[in-house]
């Protein structure tokens, strides 16, 4: 019988989180199929002539458009119709909004164009400066769910923009353990992160703009995360080069994600306060399920080792 490797139990690079990196749990007896199914149980609210009508009767229920040549809109920001915060209640304050990614209603975000998923990260630093411009605003999410599995309710294309005035804790501890190394480094812990990183084997792909990886204490199975290598603060500050580029590899990851027909959640967080965080996306795949060991003791399970999944995005 083929050995196994042994379990290893890593920590997050900055945050105080462990994962246990298990690759024999891979190989254990399984009589339950998952499978991301989606089905459409009611007429689309996001294709344009639905859209189109909510709007006539909702004043200020579109937020912006990226349009073509044409006029038509690319993509769209809208109103979430069910909002958990909003500016009218100090109990719960904040904007939520929607980003349909196009007005097509069948193709995922993978089948998109590299220019058509720039556009949508080119809306989410349109919205995400919009958003700063309100004092109250400190923390803007920028995310996607995609499949039955991510918490998605809605099959057409689309992400989500949550900004509030409460900075998630999890965030900050981040935030201030950045800010710990970089007092003790002199030096970004992320810039030196992509260097490390990029010379080993979680490597997934780099160009002169961005450097992608899997992260040593992934969570989830086939996690990736995506840097520009600029020390950048937040994605309004991206240049043209470093959206193409942008744009391209997640596009490289969306597709390896089809392949694996795996639901996953995408998100980029943003602090208005912080003007020296390092810009990057996280992109966490939902094959596994956080079981009794994850909820009761905190301590994940991961049984695709991140040197697998790196290795699998960089097949052609």
């Amino acid at each position: 019988m083929a050995s196994i490797r042994k379990s290893e139990i890593r920590k997050a690079y900055l945050l105080n989180k462990y994962v246990i990196i298990t690759p024999g749990r891979a190989k254990r007896p399984r009589d339950i199929k998952e499978q991301t199914v989606i089905e459409r149980t009611s007429p689309c609210v996001l294709c344009p002539e639905k859209l189109s009508a909510y709007a006539k009767k909702h004043k200020g229920y579109i937020k912006e458009r990226i349009n073509n040549k044409n006029g038509r809109w690319q993509v769209i920001s809208i109103d979430n119709v069910f909002p958990a915060v909003t500016l009218n209640n100090d109990k719960a304050y904040g904007v939520q909004e929607v980003i349909v990614e196009t007005p097509h209603h069948s193709p995922e975000l993978a089948s998109l164009s590299d220019r058509q998923i720039e556009l949508v990260l080119r809306m989410y630093a349109r919205r995400t400066k919009a958003l700063s411009q309100n004092e109250k605003i400190d923390y803007v999410l920028c995310l996607k769910n995609q499949g039955s599995k991510s918490g998605a309710t809605i099959v057409h294309a689309h992400s989500q923009v949550f900004a509030t005035h409460i900075l998630p804790p999890d965030v900050y501890e981040e935030l201030m353990a950045a800010q710990s190394y970089q007092v003790k480094h002199r030096s970004c812990a992320y810039c030196d992160t992509i260097k490390k990183e990029m010379a080993g084997e979680r490597k997934i792909y780099e160009d002169k703009y961005v450097a992608v990886f899997a992260p040593y204490a992934s969570e989830y199975h086939y996690e990736a995360w995506l840097f520009t290598k600029r020390h950048l603060d937040n994605i309004t500050q991206l240049n043209n080069r470093e959206f193409r580029a942008l744009a391209h590899a997640y596009k490289i990851i969306l597709l390896k994600l089809q392949e694996l027909d795996l639901s996953f959640n995408c998100f980029l967080h943003q602090v208005v306060s912080r003007r020296d965080q390092h810009f990057y996306i996280k992109i966490q795949p939902r094959d596994s399920i956080w079981a009794g060991v994850e909820l009761g003791s905190g301590l994940v399970i991961n049984s695709i080792p991140p040197e697998t999944a790196a290795k699998y995005y960089r097949e052609q």
